[in-house]
């Protein structure tokens, strides 16, 4: 696993207490691609956790944005997000 996948993964566990999380790297379906040049990645985050109940899926996606902060200029390129609160998962 790359250390941005564990980056991003000790991030959002350490803010979000999830019940479940899988972050995945997915960089490598994007080579060539214009925005994958400046060696920045394209991840995919799945996460469930209690601070997401009540909240619309643009504010869900402004807070992991939020905790990744920093990540987001500099590791991160592309974040694909699957945020839900832990009744909406069947």
């Amino acid at each position: 696993m790359s250390g941005r996948v564990e980056q991003i993964r000790a991030t959002l566990t350490r803010n979000f207490a999830p019940l479940q999380l899988t972050v995945e790297d997915q960089s490598h379906l994007h080579a060539g691609h214009a925005g994958a040049r400046d060696g920045r990645g394209h991840f995919s985050v799945s996460i469930v956790a209690a601070e997401f109940a009540g909240l619309s899926p643009l504010a869900r996606h402004r807070r992991i944005y939020a905790a990744l902060g920093q990540m987001m200029q500099t590791d991160i390129h592309a974040l694909a997000i699957d945020a839900r609160a832990p009744d909406e998962t069947h």
